[in-house]
């Protein structure tokens, strides 16, 4: 494996594959022991939600216990954990959601079970705190107050935000995205939702975006363009990799095991970066898949492994289509690097720009035939993807 720095949710290669349609078809494993199984196969660090290394409603001595015995196969294997998350949607007390349950009980219960796993994951070391709210949405739309509802998250995030800072924790928060399933329309379905959101909260400076690839992808969206306007914004905190094919259920592939081609381009920018600069994505590549329900104990490893083996492969054809002189020359035809010009000049008026006659003798015919090129340039990447 190369040096990038690979992390695993420790629910994905621990899912038994029990679907809505069947049970389970492999054992549960123990988290310590996918913790050294990842080491062994070159993983970088580790994830969990609080409930994958205890029950829901342990007693105090079996939470530390479950605690305390991931703590420990970290700290053997040299793994990190590198975020934690807090699972408010399994039980059937979330039924309604955490934070936008018309229920102000099961809200305030919410609420403190999200910032002691806030806590743990101090504990831990971890400098991301995702949120996703499978829950928090809606099968009718006249089920909720919608502003209420709205304004409910915004509080329950923005409190988490508030705690983080009193704390004095070195954390940060990231939102995921997800449009649909479990609920029939998920609240922040896309990475435009969140931000919009997110500059709503008074602790907003500390709170970003986890998007993840089948995510978007299952509405549709663009991730690669999804990653862009979360890097634009300054709010991509942590990324979730996997495969999809389309709008349909969450399928949760190896990375690159759907869409190879937005697969391709997604490692170019994190790799490679904006072909006129700008910010860059410097966390970890966190696979959130889940092995096949198909696959027995071995192909669960194989399948972990094959996640890092697709990105190591993608990352260094990137690299080469980044580098080739051919692709640099049709970047040029292609403006792409005038399109990392201003548009107006530094310090030009708007009465200055008014006035320019140059502007308005513009061949519009001419420039309307212009051939970008950009079938010859994305026929190049495929060449160096796979030819």
């Amino acid at each position: 494996m190369s040096d990038i720095k690979y992390s695993f949710g420790l629910w994905t290669v621990g899912w038994p594959a029990n679907d809505p349609f069947g049970a389970a078809t492999r054992p549960d494993l123990d988290p310590a022991d996918s913790v050294r199984k990842l080491a062994d196969l070159g993983a970088w660090g580790f994830t969990y939600h609080d409930n994958d290394v205890f029950p829901f409603g342990a007693s105090e001595s079996e939470r530390q216990a479950g605690i305390d015995a991931v703590k420990k196969a970290a700290q053997e294997s040299g793994l990190v954990c590198e975020m934690v998350t807090t699972n408010t949607f399994s039980h059937p007390v979330f039924k309604d959601g955490a934070f936008t349950s018309n229920n102000r009980d099961v809200r305030r219960f919410g609420l403190k079970k999200v910032l002691r796993s806030v806590d743990n994951a101090a504990e831990m070391g971890a400098s991301t705190f995702v949120m996703w709210g499978g829950r928090e949405g809606t099968e009718y739309d006249n089920s909720k107050d919608l502003h209420a509802a709205h304004a409910r998250y915004a509080e329950g995030i923005d409190t988490v935000a508030a705690y983080i800072k009193s704390k004095g924790y070195d954390l940060r928060i990231g939102l995921e995205p997800k449009p649909n399933e479990p609920r029939g329309d998920i609240f922040l379905p896309t990475i435009g939702h969140a931000i919009a959101l997110i500059d709503t909260l008074d602790n907003g400076d500390i709170v970003g975006l986890n998007p993840e690839t089948g995510h978007e992808q299952m509405a549709g969206l663009n991730y690669t363009h999804g990653l862009a306007l979360a890097l634009y914004c300054g709010k991509l905190f942590h990324i979730d990799l996997n495969g999809q094919h389309g709008p349909k259920y969450d399928q949760d592939l190896v990375f690159g095991h759907g869409d190879l081609l937005n697969a391709f381009f997604t490692v170019d920018l994190l790799e490679n970066g904006f072909p006129n600069g700008g910010p860059r994505y410097e966390g970890p590549r966190h696979f959130d898949y889940k092995p096949s329900r198909t696959e027995y104990l071995d192909g669960v490893w194989e399948s972990a492994k094959a996640n890092m083996e697709t990105y190591d492969m993608l990352a260094a054809k990137a690299a080469a289509y980044r580098q080739d002189p051919a692709v640099q020359a049709a970047f040029e035809h292609a403006g792409i690097f005038d399109l990392g010009q201003s548009t107006l000049a530094e310090g030009e008026s708007f009465d200055a720009f008014l006035a320019d006659e140059s502007v308005d003798a513009l061949d519009v015919d001419a420039a309307a035939e212009r051939d970008y090129g950009l079938v010859k340039l994305h026929q190049l990447a495929l060449k160096h993807l796979i030819g």
